[in-house]
């Protein structure tokens, strides 16, 4: 599937299509060696998240505001 054909898709199958992404992506995480630049990325919002300076929603709650934006 090319980048043209996913954009060209109903925001209803992106949402399925990405939420199948997440799950494999965490599924495999521990296996995989991300780059420098990723780990760096989740160590910065990792601290955030400790030390409160991040907000954080749950994912029904994004699911239910995408869209009203």
């Amino acid at each position: 599937m090319t980048v043209e054909e996913v954009k060209a898709l109903p925001v209803a199958q992106k949402m399925q299509i990405m939420e199948a992404i997440w799950e494999d992506l965490r599924d495999r995480f521990e296996q995989a060696d991300p780059p420098d630049s990723i780990k760096r990325l989740l160590d910065q919002r990792r601290g955030r998240a400790r030390d409160g300076s991040a907000v954080l929603l749950d994912w029904d709650s994004v699911k239910s505001g995408i869209g009203r934006a």
